[in-house]
């Protein structure tokens, strides 16, 4: 028996996890829609609360959007995200690195990268053509962690109201697929994995209501990229041509993107009269966030049924995987039930 690598590592991302709203510089958490809550459970948006008359549609405003903003390395995309959500009123997600699990499930130490993909950042600018399928293990898991964080962003947006601006999304995340495999990185078989798989997730998705795309100078970018270490770039502009089908699109180079009134200015010309997201209703929106905050169902839509050396390990390889992951502490139980960590009165519980 064949299994995907992925779906080892992602065994511990089901847990739920409140977002945190950043406004001026100051944290607070935000509440969802939701029956009860408990230190030990959340009993989470589902078809009772329908039943009994949650609605989204009702919580929405005018800023109740998924604004993504793409660019190459070092253009500056996140010093725009950070101002723009704070002129906006929105939530801000970071660009999630290869700990993103870790940070939903509100680990003290990252875990080891045995159990986050199986793949290390450093590996990959050191040696991208390394034998063992370091880049392409890479490529898939940050895949996933941009799903992971866009279904975090649409249960933030479906459940609050409130918009979310990411840097990057898994719909741009393709760039960096064709980059490696242009550079020799990966191999063609990669690249045809790759989508099959984002074939069958990234279609039950929404796109971002708008994609903000930073440009900078290809002698800026290598210049920067030089001084961080990193060893080559991306071309993220004939992506825009399919964006704009579904979405809006706003393009700046480095220097526009800086003058923030602008850009919010821009923005709130739009009209933001295209894309699917018109076509929805509260059945939808529904379905949807039965979606979304089922993390552990998001997880599956990366395996698929294919060998590849690059991701594929064997049954024995999995069950090592697995009780090793189990043999931690805090994750022989669920959440409030290990008493390695010093969780109490479990027999009440």
């Amino acid at each position: 028996m064949i299994l995907i690598l992925q779906l080892i590592m992602t065994v511990h991302a089901v847990r739920q996890h409140q977002p945190i709203c950043r406004k001026n510089n100051r944290m607070f958490y935000t509440l969802k829609a939701q029956i009860h809550t408990s230190a030990v459970s959340n009993l989470r948006y589902g078809w009772w609360a329908y039943a009994l008359g949650e609605r989204t549609t009702s919580r929405f405003k005018e800023n109740s959007k998924i604004i993504s903003i793409d660019g190459n390395l070092a253009c500056g995309k996140g010093a725009l995200a950070q101002k723009l959500s704070d002129k906006l009123g929105m939530l801000y997600m970071p660009e999630p690195d290869i700990h993103y699990v870790d940070k939903m499930t509100k680990e003290k130490v990252p875990l080891d990268k045995a159990f986050n993909g199986n793949c290390s950042l450093e590996k990959f600018y050191l040696e991208p053509k390394a034998s063992d399928g370091n880049s392409y293990r890479l490529q898939c898991w940050m895949y996933l962690m941009r799903l992971l964080q866009y279904s975090d962003a649409v249960e933030h947006l479906l459940s609050t109201g409130q918009g979310v601006i990411l840097e990057r999304s898994p719909f741009s995340d393709i760039v960096f697929l064709e980059a490696m495999f242009k550079e020799g990185f990966i191999r063609k078989q990669c690249v045809d994995h790759y989508n099959e798989v984002k074939g069958v997730s990234i279609c039950e998705f929404l796109p971002p209501h708008l994609v903000v795309y930073v440009d900078l100078p290809a002698e800026e970018v290598q210049k920067n990229l030089k001084a961080s270490g990193k060893v080559f770039s991306f071309s993220f502009k004939n992506l825009y041509l399919i964006f704009s089908e579904e979405a809006e699109v706003l393009a700046y180079d480095a220097t526009q993107a800086q003058d923030i009134e602008r850009v919010v200015e821009d923005i709130e010309y739009l009209k933001f009269e295209k894309g699917p997201w018109l076509e929805q209703d509260d059945v939808t929106f529904h379905h949807i966030r039965m979606l979304v905050e089922d993390k552990q169902r998001i997880a599956n839509m990366t395996c698929i049924p294919r060998y590849l050396p690059e991701v594929t390990v064997g049954a024995h390889e999995f069950d090592a995987a697995y009780y090793a992951f189990k043999s931690l502490p805090g994750k022989k139980y669920a959440e409030g039930y290990n008493e390695d960590v010093g969780d109490k009165g479990i027999w009440l519980k």
